[in-house]
Parts: C-alpha cells; structure tokens; sequence
C-alpha cells in the first residue's frame, strides 16, 4: 500500500522515458487496485507494462472487496501477482486459492506472476526445496504446457523480506533452479526452459547485476527498492 493515484502518475511520468526497450528487459509496475486507472492513464505510449497486486478467482459476484480478473483485463492490466507471502500469511490463501487465481487469471487472458517461498524456520529445518516444490506443484496443478512456459514464478524467501537478512545470490540461484527443475520434472525441460522465474528478497541496485548474472533468475521481483524512480530505473537498466 504506497502511492496515492497523483503519486503514482508522477513515478511513471519520471521513468517511462527512460526504460530499456522492451526486446530486452521487461518493466513492469504492480500497483495496489485503487492505483492502476491512473497507472494505466500515465503508461500509455510507453513500453511500461501493468501487474495488479492480486486479483480473485470469481470474475463477478457477491464477493464484496475483491479483485475480478475480468474486470482488470477489460482496463487493458498485463500481469495479476498471486501469492505472495503476505497474501498467504496476512490473509490466509491457501495453495487451491493461488491454482485457482492462476486459473481466472488466464481464463482472462492475463499473465500470473506467482510467488512462493519458506519461511526462516523451514529453511532452517532443511525443507527450503521440498517446501518450494510443493508449493510450485501445487499452484501450477491442471494448467496447460503452454500456460506455463508463459507466465512468471517469482521466488521470494520469506525470510529475507524485511528482515535485515539477506539471501546470497548463490542461494537465490539455488532455490530458483529448484523452481525450474520442478516445472520440468511436472512438464517437460522445454516448458521450463521457457518458464520466467525471479528473485524476490532486497533486490537492489547494488546486488542486481550479480543476480541476473545466475542461471536460473531471469527477473527481480522487487519492493521497497522499486519505489524511488532513480532506485527503479537503476534496476530495470542494470545491463548499463
């Protein structure tokens, strides 16, 4: 929850000039609801792609507060994130609510950018591999090939969310060529070849060059750093 509508407007006037083409890098905004009309209005023109923060698995109906994924692609949204730690600690989802986002969101036509991750104590019990499989397993169940060589996996150790602790890029490589081994072994190697994972966890300026340097991270999934136009364009052009 940061940004007011004008706040938002102001960012994207401050960066869409100056984003990477988009043969190369990918820029996306993922904005709270009440932010993405005036998101979209300030992208147009631009390469600037738009995520919605979260959206819910019915696309109408008496579920008073929600999201619908019908609604965000009709408002021209690119991407929805679904399951992030804060949605399942914070709010309760489960595993079957992400599967069936995941479902709603491309039923729509729209790309899901899930996230998964351990926590400090399941890391530390040894079960960081086994806990992300399952969780990866779990949110992909029923999709198509095809769907998932689309969409994005963004892993994020809950334990290096503002926390002070920070995970090595040896160890976000580690988890992440988990998440990719797990869609291959689900699929098919082509699959998750394709397949777009990301590493979520103090991405900042000075550590995104090491990495997108490893094999397995294709992307950063990033919070407090992306909220400073100077901090976000530092990050979408690191190849500078």
């Amino acid at each position: 929850m940061n940004m007011n509508p004008v706040q938002t407007a102001e960012f994207v006037k401050a960066v869409k000039d100056q984003l990477p083409a988009a043969t190369d890098v990918e820029s996306v905004i993922a904005a709270p609801a009440v932010d993405l009309p005036a998101l979209l209005e300030a992208a147009k023109g631009s390469d600037l792609k738009v995520a919605a923060e979260n959206c819910y698995f019915e696309n109408e109906g008496a579920f008073t507060g929600e999201t619908s994924p019908k609604v965000l692609k009709e408002m021209g949204v690119d991407y929805v994130v679904i399951g992030h730690s804060e949605r399942r600690d914070y709010f309760h989802e489960t595993d079957e609510d992400i599967n069936k986002k995941a479902h709603a969101i491309f039923n729509n036509g729209l790309t899901p950018i899930v996230c998964c991750g351990e926590s400090l104590e399941t890391r530390e019990a040894g079960k960081a591999e086994e806990w992300v499989e399952n969780q990866v397993t779990a949110a992909l169940k029923d999709l198509s090939a095809d769907q998932v060589a689309s969409l994005v996996i963004a892993y994020e150790p809950i334990w290096a969310i503002g926390t002070g602790k920070t995970a090595t890029a040896d160890q976000a490589q580690e988890i992440c060529a988990v998440v990719r081994q797990t869609v291959a072994k689900l699929y098919d190697q082509t699959t998750a070849d394709k397949v777009r994972v990301q590493y979520g966890g103090s991405v900042k300026p000075e550590n995104v060059k090491e990495l997108m340097a490893k094999e397995d991270i294709d992307g950063g999934l990033v919070g407090g750093a992306s909220l400073v136009p100077e901090s976000y364009l530092a990050l979408v052009n690191y190849q500078k």
